[in-house]
């Protein structure tokens, strides 16, 4: 029997036929770090985190650096020169995302993380790749010299504002951290500008497009509900994060993700990375 998924996930995969093809594509996930796994770690200046923080909501984080923040340090273990998101406890179960927009490539490792001299390390328990699909193609241009990833007074709500909403409506990326019972997953969503609906202040919807069976994501919506969202501003380096409680809604005209805002963070220097404007995926269907 594959272990790679719990009863959230096999719930998802029974209700649309595809427990086969999700074993056969679950082999691919092994607690180890390959050496080509390692290089692709080393060579990328951020990295994507989702964490339950002290009160149990969960967040999706982005840390950056220069490449080679984020190494492999053994076959199971990876180091990070960077600090946990505030309020993250030591020892927590973490769900991380390595995206390169450069070249379309994209890898999880989730595991638990410890506080280290340098920052902290996560012991891996799931080392995974995924395919391009839905991933914009952007060149990274540069660092603004001096600016810390925090940089940039945090601005807290419990709603989206207008200017917030109208972000969202424009993006074509944002992560989603999502929680189960045993550990956190973060995971990447894409798709042509609109593809996020916000339909009140303190709800969002999204089409689940077609992947690669695992649905690991609503499984831990099955399952738990606890989900933490990620917007970026790629040319401005402004972050939006949200966390709240999530659900998924089965229709004839196909799988429908519907978000609650609880908690709002909105930093306006949250990176100091650039990026160019995208190339949308060939992948990204039509939005309506």
């Amino acid at each position: 029997m594959n272990t790679a998924y719990h009863s959230g996930s096999r719930a998802v995969q029974s209700r649309l036929g595809v427990r086969d093809l999700a074993d056969h594509v679950g082999r691919s996930i092994t607690p180890g770090i390959r050496p080509i796994a390692a290089a692709f770690l080393e060579a990328q200046p951020m990295l994507m985190l989702g964490a339950a923080d002290a009160e149990g909501r969960v967040w999706a984080t982005l840390l950056t650096g220069a490449p080679g923040f984020v190494r492999a340090t053994g076959p199971r273990t990876v180091s990070v020169a960077a600090a946990l998101p505030e309020g993250t406890p030591d020892g927590a179960q973490v769900g991380t995302l390595a995206l390169d927009p450069r070249t379309r490539r994209r890898m999880r490792l989730n595991g638990t993380a410890t506080t280290s001299r340098r920052g902290f390390t996560i012991e891996a328990e799931q080392v995974f790749s995924n395919c391009p699909k839905y991933l914009q193609k952007r060149e990274w241009y540069g660092s603004e010299s001096g600016r810390h990833p925090w940089a940039g007074a945090a601005r807290h709500g419990e709603a989206l504002t207008p200017d917030q909403t109208r972000r969202i409506r424009a993006a074509d990326t944002f992560f989603v951290a999502t929680a189960a019972p045993d550990g956190l997953d973060t995971s990447h969503r894409g798709g042509n500008p609109g593809f996020v609906r916000v339909d009140t202040p303190r709800e969002l919807s999204w089409r689940d497009y077609p992947g690669n069976a695992m649905f690991l994501t609503l499984g831990n919506l099955e399952s738990d509900g606890r989900a933490g969202l990620l917007f970026l501003d790629w040319e401005t380096g402004l972050t939006l994060q949200l966390s709240g409680l999530a659900h998924t809604e089965y229709g004839p005209e196909g799988r429908v993700t519907r978000f609650r805002v609880d908690r709002t963070v909105e930093i306006p220097a949250g990176s100091p990375l650039r990026w160019s404007p995208p190339e949308y995926s060939p992948s990204n269907p039509t939005t309506p």
